[in-house]
């Protein structure tokens, strides 16, 4: 079964009133209508794949006295027309899963937001993957251009006339291409934190450019 026909399941299971409920008797009554207009004519997405929830109805009338009914729970839906009817939808995952608590549908709640978890947490993953894959090719591409400005600067014998701190981090960048600049910065005799490596280096870069 998909996870939209799970939540009808569930909701026809639910009793009709709840006489445990906090809810005044509007919102109850408010609740009965919102739940019969899902089971009637509602449909979930695989929440998987994308977080989409709807409710077809014959009339803009109709829709929008169910946005209505949903905006006084501060649930927002859209209403656009599809073909000849009119469709109300969510697409935010909190308010769906404020939806479904809302009708009843507790157990899907809980299969929902376990599936927002999940899929949140591997597109973090995801995203902290790209962000380092990104910030590596980055050092990488800086490394081999400081590289080439430090064999350029030796092939033209100007290397032996430079000060000692940069002749020293530009033999540690060659023996360390793949390392960062922080990581450089340790390897020296006297270590010196990030912007200084950076300093150094850009001084090289800066007599590179003048020689070519």
């Amino acid at each position: 079964m998909s996870f939209s026909s799970d939540i009808k399941e569930e909701l026809l299971g639910i009793k009709m009133w709840d006489v445990n409920s906090n809810m005044k008797q509007d919102e109850q009554l408010a609740r009965l209508c919102i739940r019969e207009a899902y089971i009637k004519s509602g449909s979930m997405n695989d929440p998987n794949k994308k977080y989409h929830l709807q409710i077809m109805f014959k009339s803009n009338k109709k829709a929008q006295e169910m946005q209505a009914i949903l905006q006084h729970f501060e649930i927002y839906p859209r209403i656009i027309k599809k073909e000849k009817e009119y469709m109300l939808y969510l697409k935010d995952g909190e308010e769906i899963s404020e939806f479904l608590a809302l009708i009843g549908a507790n157990n899907s709640v809980l299969k929902f937001e376990e599936i927002r978890v999940l899929k949140e947490t591997r597109n973090e993953i995801n995203r902290i993957v790209n962000c380092e894959t990104a910030n590596l090719n980055k050092t990488i591409e800086a490394a081999v251009k400081q590289i080439e400005d430090i064999k350029l600067i030796k092939k033209k014998n100007k290397f032996n006339s430079l000060p000692e701190s940069l002749k020293e981090i530009a033999e540690l960048r060659i023996e360390n291409p793949d390392v960062s600049l922080a990581e450089l910065g340790k390897l020296l005799k006297n270590p010196i934190g990030k912007s200084g490596v950076n300093h150094r280096l850009k001084k090289i870069s800066e007599i590179a450019e003048e020689i070519k």
